[in-house]
């Protein structure tokens, strides 16, 4: 999840165009802001890859997962699901050795179980993407305007966390749930006023019905 400070809530770019306060503190959030951060996410891997860059996050920022997201890439095998889930204690190692990645034992093993238990999901419904989106809001929240406005879990995140643990993933909190689903686009989460909000909702109109 983006930081989150006492900052101006929206402020201009270097270009003019209003953003999410946190996108302007690095150039990496502002290609991640406006290029991915709420764009929906349909595909598995997809959903794959943000569910274990979440949880490889959790107590570190995100701007060190997003400068570190090629190596991770690499180290996952461009996040495949029936790839990593095929990853067994040689690649553990191999991982715990990869200087370019966040090197935690727990979270290593957790991305590989999740891999597995993804593919389960698969069998079970036809997607992993699928799942996720069964847990969107019926209705949308009103547009943030300030950071009070920012929720670190919410009903949907919650009940979505425990159908993932049940399933048996792993790193699968309701505050990463969350998180998750503000970056994968289930949830659009870009202050009003900002010039990629409305983008977004539009393309999430048509992401609900390709995974419906």
């Amino acid at each position: 999840m983006p930081p989150v400070d006492e900052k101006p809530v929206l402020q201009a770019g270097d270009d003019g165009r209003a953003r999410c306060w946190w996108s302007l503190s690095a150039p990496e959030y502002v290609t991640y802001h406006d290029e991915e951060w709420g764009r929906p996410v349909t595909d598995d891997d997809g959903i794959f890859e943000r569910l274990c860059l979440e949880g490889f996050q959790s107590g570190l920022s995100w701007l060190t997962i997003l400068r570190k997201r090629e190596a991770f890439r690499a180290a996952f095998a461009g996040f495949s699901i029936e790839r990593v889930a095929e990853f067994g204690p040689a690649d553990v190692e191999r991982l715990l050795g990869d200087a370019g990645i966040v090197r935690n034992r727990q979270k290593i093993e957790a991305a590989v179980g999740n891999a597995r238990a993804a593919l389960g999901v698969i069998e079970a419904r036809g997607s992993l993407a699928s799942l996720f989106w069964a847990f969107r809001p019926e209705k949308p929240s009103p547009a943030p305007r300030s950071t009070a406005d920012f929720a670190a879990e919410t009903p949907e995140s919650r009940a979505l966390a425990r159908e993932l643990k049940r399933l048996g993933f792993r790193f699968v909190g309701p505050t990463t749930a969350y998180a998750h689903m503000q970056a994968a686009g289930i949830v659009n989460d870009h202050l009003a006023g900002c010039w990629v909000r409305d983008e977004v909702e539009r393309e999430q109109v048509a992401a609900a019905e390709k995974v419906a």
